[in-house]
This record gives structure tokens, C-alpha cells and sequence, in this order.
């Protein structure tokens, strides 16, 4: 039985993540399965956005650590196949259209990590996060180090990657780290909701505001200040951008179709 399920909804690549069982632990196999499911994502022009969600009553409550252990000792990290796309960021290239995310009960350090490497997150009221590796004798490889003092704040991030506690939902959104706290049951249908508007807008608009903004985050406002106009000038060009002005003087809702 596959444990990572996709589903394409019009634009929508939905991304499933399917081992209630055992509380969605991630296995090696998942992530390539997560990583060709991305991969996809990239490669297919009608897909302009993710959504992210996993079965049952938690998002994943770690990784099969004794599968993973090996991996994490080799010295050479997650292997990605080639056209593939590492779920985490750190490896290769990334994800370049928008992916949305819903998170409930559990969500611990890879659930936190992949997270990390998403635009949008929705979470149940019930969720409650962790990066455990430091109870485990290791610590995080997939990029909680490197993006949560950023996405957090220095101490409030150095407080739970150097303890292991756990954080809950509202101060998850306190911070930022996700964009809205629903009822839980209704995480799913509120990210579907935001997935659904940023299928709605212009898709190379939206992959170069994804491009732009994680220059000006990697690199630096001025490096990013630099493409502007360049990656603007074939957006121009495009047929969408011809129907966003027609659109504005005929005063309807734009209909795009990423040409």
C-alpha cells in the first residue's frame, strides 16, 4: 500500500500522506515518494499549486528512526533522484509553485520540517509541534535548523530545537509559522480554500512572486531588486498578463490559463 497519495483536483495537486496507523511516521520510501510527487508538481504545466495533509488524527509523529538511522550516518544526506524534488529544500532544486499545508494533533520534526519549507500553513486548534532529535541523541537535518530562528524568532526557536518541547497552535501562529488556527476537522478544508485561490490567480505571476521573495529571503533584497524587471519583462509578454488588463478594463474576475 503506497503511503503517500496524490490526487489531481483541477490545478491542485492534493498530496496525502497515508499511514494513520503509525501516526504517519515517515519511512524512506515516503520521502521518495514525496519527492516525486513534487517532482510532478514542477514538471506539470496544469499544476499550479499543492495542498499538503495527512489521514488521521496526527500529521506524523516523527520518522521510523531505526530505518533512518543508517541515512543519517553516511555523511551524505538525502539522496534525491534525478528530476526529483527533495521535500525539504535543502538538496537540488526546489519546489517552484506554492504549496499549502494542513497540520493536526501531532506534528513533529519532520511534519516541522517540511512545513518549514511550504508557503501557506493552516492548523488545527489541537496541534502541538516538537522537534524531538535532541532526545534522540542526534539533531535536525532537514532544515529546522537553518529555517526556524528565521521563521520564529532566535530564542523562541532555540528554545524548543535545544529541549525538545513541545509548542502549541496559537503560539504557532503568534509567531508565524502558520497562517490560521480553525477548529480541528476544519484544517483541511480551510488550506483546500487557500490552494483554491492561488489556482485562481495568474500561475506565472504567482511562480515568480515564489521566485522573487526566496531570492530576497536566500540572498538578499538587493540581488532580488536586481531580477525584478528582467523576470517581470516575459510575464509581460505573456497571454495572461494581456487578460489581467483586459479583465480591469472590462471589470470582471480574470480567467487564466498560464500562457
Amino acid at each position: 500500500m503506497a503511503h503517500i497519495e496524490t490526487l489531481v483536483n483541477g490545478h491542485i495537486l492534493e498530496i496525502k500522506v497515508n499511514r494513520a496507523d503509525k501516526h504517519n511516521a515517515l519511512s524512506p520510501e515516503m520521502y521518495l515518494d514525496l519527492a516525486r510527487a513534487l517532482g510532478e508538481l514542477n514538471r506539470n504545466p496544469e499544476l499550479r499549486v499543492a495542498l499538503l495533509h495527512g489521514e488521521g488524527k496526527h500529521f506524523t509523529s516523527g520518522v521510523e528512526l531505526d530505518k533512518w538511522a543508517p541515512i543519517f550516518g553516511n555523511g551524505k544526506g538525502f539522496e534525491v533522484p534525478a528530476g526529483e524534488v527533495d521535500p525539504f529544500g535543502l538538496f537540488g532544486e526546489r519546489h517552484r509553485k506554492p504549496i499549502v499545508m494542513a497540520v493536526q494533533g501531532n506534528c513533529f520534526t519532520w511534519g516541522v520540517e517540511i512545513m518549514l519549507n511550504t508557503e501557506v500553513r493552516v492548523a488545527a486548534d489541537d496541534t502541538r509541534f516538537a522537534m524531538l532529535e535532541v532526545k534522540r541523541g542526534i539533531f535536525p537535518c532537514g532544515g529546522a535548523t537553518l529555517r526556524l530562528p528565521k521563521q520564529m524568532g532566535w530564542g523562541a526557536a532555540q528554545r524548543y530545537l535545544l529541549t525538545g518541547e513541545y509548542w502549541y497552535a496559537e503560539e504557532a501562529l503568534r509567531t508565524g509559522l502558520v497562517q490560521e488556527v480553525v477548529p480541528a476537522g476544519q484544517q483541511l478544508a480551510k488550506a483546500r480554500e487557500i490552494a483554491e485561490q492561488i489556482a485562481k490567480a495568474a500561475p506565472l505571476g504567482v511562480q515568480n512572486v515564489l521566485k522573487s521573495t526566496r531570492t530576497a529571503w536566500n540572498e538578499g533584497e538587493a540581488v532580488a531588486a536586481q531580477l525584478l524587471f528582467k523576470d517581470l519583462h516575459p510575464v509581460m509578454q505573456s497571454e495572461d498578463a494581456a487578460e489581467g488588463v483586459r479583465s480591469f478594463i472590462e471589470r470582471r474576475d480574470a480567467v487564466f490559463t498560464g500562457r
